[in-house]
């Protein structure tokens, strides 16, 4: 464990199943982790699926927490949290009823075959740039600002559905 607190930015995602379910499961299993405190989250967007075979459009959103835990501790606590949610992993960027990705951790840079950090995909994808940039706008992204990077990307089939406790189940 780390011996101070680490701000980090997660995104949640999912296609399968009730999906406002799943995500409202997911950040309920984040607030109830003694060593994860939750401190902001995004609105919830439906998106088309980027890259990998057909799929369901998924639902979207971005939280910031607090924790002491390590990269990799994290890690673990998201993937049980996924497989605690029916997450099996078949094919890469596939279907899937839970996704939870680590998308910055502090400052720390690093890049290992299971876990790289800052997210490298992160500066490309609306569906993360614009939740991002609800609840943090003045995050570094690279070169640049989470808000600035949000307000450039092609927003095309990306919808706010609302805050999560606004939405309805079976979405």
């Amino acid at each position: 464990m780390a011996s101070t607190q680490t701000t980090v930015y997660l995104a949640l995602g999912s296609n399968l199943g009730d999906r406002v379910a799943m995500l409202r499961g997911a950040v309920e299993a984040l607030r109830s982790e003694g060593d994860i405190r939750l401190l902001a989250e995004s609105a919830v967007y439906e998106t088309a699926p980027v890259g990998g075979p057909e799929q369901p459009d998924y639902l979207n959103m971005v939280v910031a927490v607090a924790t002491l835990l390590s990269p990799d501790a994290l890690l673990e606590r998201c993937l049980a949290i996924e497989t605690a949610h029916g997450r099996v992993r078949r094919e890469r960027w596939g279907a899937r009823t839970l996704d939870l990705d680590l998308l910055s951790y502090g400052d720390t840079e690093r890049q290992t075959e299971r876990l790289r950090l800052p997210h490298p995909r992160m500066a490309e994808r609306a569906f993360v740039l614009v939740p991002l940039a609800e609840i943090a706008p003045e995050l570094r992204v690279g070169d640049n600002t989470a808000g600035r990077l949000a307000a450039q990307v092609d927003r095309s089939g990306l919808r706010r559905i609302g805050m999560l406790e606004e939405c309805g189940g079976a979405r």
